[in-house]
């Protein structure tokens, strides 16, 4: 059972996504914040393993939040859902540690989708703002230069190039008819043959490969 933490300042926003959430078999809403300031104090009293956070509060906003949320030993991983998704929003909650990124408008499904995917230890992210930060990333020369010539197997070439689409790992599987298992293990060597430590940084080696 994942436990989820909702934040955002609206009170019909947090209901809405506490129905959704609560539709579920594997997600327990645990507590409910309307601001930085109470994510805080509740990431500490309820131990949630996945924060859902908005940016824009008063107050203390998302982005202070899960900075000092995410410097606690034993944090829990902060996935951002914001109306917001220029980059003056998208880089701060990244650098302050944000396992993911997702605008309001995404899919109910995507949605619970991003959680268990956060909550798995992956980085979801809508796909254009994983485009976004592939060529932000590859703009500024952020990527392992020095394994640009790491031979791949076809089957490993076939999951980075979903890595490399935002799909997760369940998604990778279905495509391929893999088991979820065997997914997870593609993912893992293409991190280690390639140095990159998450599957954004896999996004860019893989564009800058070609």
């Amino acid at each position: 059972m994942i436990r989820l933490l909702i934040v955002d300042d609206q009170r019909l926003v947090r209901a809405g996504l506490r129905m959704l959430c609560e539709s579920t078999e594997d997600i327990d809403v645990v507590g409910e914040g309307a601001n930085g300031a109470e994510a805080i104090r509740l990431a500490a009293e309820m131990s949630p393993d996945v924060i859902l956070m908005d940016l824009r509060m008063p107050g203390l906003d998302g982005i202070e939040a899960t900075r000092h949320i995410l410097g606690s030993s034993s944090a829990p991983k902060v996935l951002v859902l914001t109306t917001f998704d220029d980059d003056d929003h998208l880089y701060p909650a990244l650098a302050a540690g944000a396992a993911g990124f997702l605008v309001k408008d995404t899919e109910p499904a995507a949605l619970l989708d991003a959680i268990r995917r956060v909550a798995d230890g992956e980085l979801p992210f809508s796909p254009f703002l994983l485009r976004r930060l592939v060529n932000r990333a590859v703009e500024e020369g952020r990527a392992v230069e020095r394994t640009e010539n790491v031979e791949l197997s076809p089957r490993e070439i076939e999951v980075l190039g979903l890595v490399s689409e935002g799909l997760g790992n369940q998604e990778i599987a279905d495509c391929l008819h893999l088991g979820v298992s065997t997914v997870k293990t593609h993912v893992a060597n293409l991190m280690a043959k390639t140095e990159c430590n998450n599957r954004v940084r896999l996004a860019v080696w893989a564009y800058r490969r070609g």
